[in-house]
């Protein structure tokens, strides 16, 4: 019953203490000036109690006491520094500064009272007194720490944090203010919201403003960042928040949408920064659930390259739909290790049975015996070299991994009765210039060669462009870039590039390979595409950063430009030709590209095969330029091993001459 009501009093002091914290500090100096006053009166009265034994009235020469301990202490308090900061001054240099100034007043109140002596003030009233006072100040001053000090601290510490307004003062921007009320990294000062009816009215104690107020309001307070919780806005409005935002030095993150906060719940652990595809503007397409079941639920499902950007995903997305198997083939033993556990987490007690398999898509025996342990019914062949500049250095390995390890796998596949087999093909597999999109493409030829001699596989290709937050995608790494200070650095200035989320490249990758009768390239709608500088300019404005350039010589970030690397184009193509067909599916078109047959390819691969073998790269440049129809590669070979053993013959050449 007492601890009960001993923790309602304390609730109610710690909600009386912020009141008290508000006032003017000249106003609770008055306070504590009276306070002091009150303390030597009681002090005197105590001391007669205590020395005479019985309660006296104060009056007659019992004032003179009282009226000199009011006049000697105050004055005293004052010099001694009691008043200057009531409520932080209240440790050990408080108590110190309160006991020196006793000090110096025991001794002159003694010295009238005590030793001089005052007719009818007995003289121990005198050592008494002192004594008192000293206690109840010190008493007072270690209340106040107790009650106000860490209150008191925490206010400081929330002044000196970075502040923040809210864009939304819905459900999702309430819930967001009220999860960081006691965040150790900012401090909510108040909202933005675009219905005017909500203007001038506060909301949990903080106002909410009109977005355009927002210049006027930077004047008024140090704003640094802008949450967006605007977790259902179309993405037309949300690059209209963002555009108004931005010439604004004011960092901008935001909520994820309602998808991921459907619990109802908002922390601020669910505030990120700005991706691309909240830059890039665009709407959603729901999947279509009977194309996503089609050849995953309750079948036997592999998937190569699963530790990968878009192999992991691919697999995240079939568990949903519940498959008999799902099996994991990678080469890199890490990251099949951490996709099979992240799949074991999210199985909770579903009957799906993940086999992560160590394998390399080249090692024919390997795929065959696990192709003819499982018998598959769908394969989705992810595993790829796809870095242009690595795979322009290293091309045998490239064309080893993703020509002779897609045809290994896909005619293992086929001998192994899989019903469905779907290639993850890319953008820089139209008119290449590099040798990892010419990989790419002859891959594809394969593979449409095959649906034509071997009907009994549906094979099918799906092609598309970049994807956000892939292992060597440029947001993380101009992010990165931005927080180091810079400088962004970037290829060419009219560099270009096509971006899709990988979830959403996943689910349509699965979904064009459930509408494929066999050889179709499918090709998935990127959208507009995205001029790189801008997108780099946008995301240095959306830090609160300015771009430093010729315009502005004294922004925070410069974009350095360092040149096209080896193989690299300023602009990709999804299509060969110009005659795309569509599908079912708003997203997905289908293209018409032309190939080898199967008879006529074979043998080429084969002399392909005997080149790789060899790392006979002009040979292979060759074959390659024959095979590959608008591939145009750079003049020189920039294969490391190559260039190492042309200087190493350069150099016996010279050493022979001289």
């Amino acid at each position: 019953m007492f601890h009960i009501m001993g923790d309602i009093m304390m609730r109610e002091l710690r909600r009386l203490a912020v009141p008290v914290l508000a006032i003017p500090r000249p106003v609770k100096r008055g306070f504590v000036l009276a306070l002091d006053a009150s303390l030597c009166v009681l002090s005197v009265w105590l001391a007669f109690y205590l020395r005479l034994g019985a309660f006296v009235p104060l009056s007659g020469a019992s004032v003179w006491p009282v009226l000199a301990s009011v006049v000697l202490a105050l004055p005293i308090f004052i010099t001694s520094g009691l008043y200057r900061a009531i409520f932080r001054y209240s440790g050990l240099p408080a108590m110190v500064a309160v006991a020196r100034a006793m000090l110096l007043y025991g001794f002159v109140f003694a010295g009238i009272f005590t030793f001089y002596g005052v007719q009818d003030v007995p003289r121990t009233v005198g050592l008494i007194q002192p004594l008192l006072l000293l206690v109840f100040v010190g008493a007072s001053r270690a209340a106040a720490r107790v009650w106000l000090g860490g209150l008191y601290h925490q206010h400081l510490r929330k002044a000196a944090m970075p502040q923040a307004l809210i864009y939304g003062a819905g459900s999702a921007g309430r819930q967001l203010a009220s999860a960081m009320a006691n965040s150790p990294e900012m401090r909510v000062v108040g909202y933005f919201d675009d219905d005017d009816r909500l203007h001038g009215h506060v909301l949990n104690g903080l106002p909410i403003h009109n977005p355009a107020d927002l210049a006027e309001i930077l004047v008024e307070a140090p704003i640094s960042d802008v949450l967006l919780a605007l977790p259902s806005v179309s993405p037309k409005r949300r690059n209209e928040i963002l555009d108004a935002l931005k010439s604004h030095k004011i960092a901008v993150r935001t909520l994820p949408g309602l998808s991921d906060i459907a619990t109802g719940k908002v922390s601020l652990s669910d505030v990120r920064d700005l991706d691309i595809d909240d830059l890039l503007g665009r709407e959603p397409v729901m999947p279509n659930h009977l194309l996503l079941s089609k050849n995953n639920f309750n079948k036997v499902v592999l998937v190569t390259g699963a530790g990968g950007s878009i192999g992991s995903e691919l697999c995240r997305q079939i568990l949903v739909v519940g498959p008999e198997k799902l099996l994991l083939v990678d080469l890199s033993e890490f990251a099949l290790y951490a996709i099979h556990q992240e799949l074991e987490a999210r199985l909770a007690g579903e009957k799906t049975i993940l086999v992560p398999l160590l394998a390399s898509a080249q090692d024919e025996d390997r795929m065959r015996e696990i192709m003819s342990t499982w018998h598959p019914d769908t394969v989705y062949h992810a595993a790829a070299y796809k870095h242009v500049p690595l795979v322009e250095h290293n091309p045998t390995e490239g064309i080893k991994n993703n020509v002779m390890g897609t045809l290994c796998t896909a005619q293992a596949a086929a001998e192994n009765g899989v019903a469905d087999f779907v290639l993850i093909s890319t953008d820089k597999a139209v008119r290449p210039t590099n040798i990892m999109g010419a990989s790419k493409r002859l891959a594809e030829m394969a593979l449409q060669a095959l649906a034509a001699a071997q009907p009994g596989t549906k094979f099918s290709m799906v092609r598309f462009g970049n994807v956000l937050g892939s292992s060597g995608s440029v947001v993380p790494k101009f992010r990165q870039q931005i927080r180091d200070g810079g400088p962004i650095t970037l290829t060419h200035p009219e560099i270009t590039r096509y971006f899709m989320t990988i979830p959403e490249a996943a689910q349509l990758v699965i979904q064009a390979g459930a509408m494929a009768k066999g050889g179709e390239v499918f090709v998935l709608d990127m959208g507009e595409s995205v001029k790189i500088i801008n997108l780099a300019r946008r995301m240095v404005e959306l830090s609160g950063l300015t771009v430093r350039d010729e315009q502005h010589p004294n922004g925070d970030i410069e974009i350095e430009i360092t040149g096209l690397r080896p193989g690299e184009k300023l602009y990709e193509e999804l299509l060969i030709g110009d005659n795309p067909k569509p599908t079912s599916h708003p997203r997905i078109m289908k293209a018409h590209e032309d190939f080898m047959a199967w008879a006529d390819l074979e043998s080429k691969l084969r002399t392909l095969e005997l080149a790789l073998s060899v790392n006979d790269v002009g040979v292979i440049r060759a074959l390659i330029v024959q095979l590959v129809s608008g591939y145009t590669p750079s003049d020189e070979i920039v294969d490391w091993v190559h260039m190492e053993q042309e200087a190493e013959a350069d150099r016996l050449v010279l050493g022979n001459r001289y």
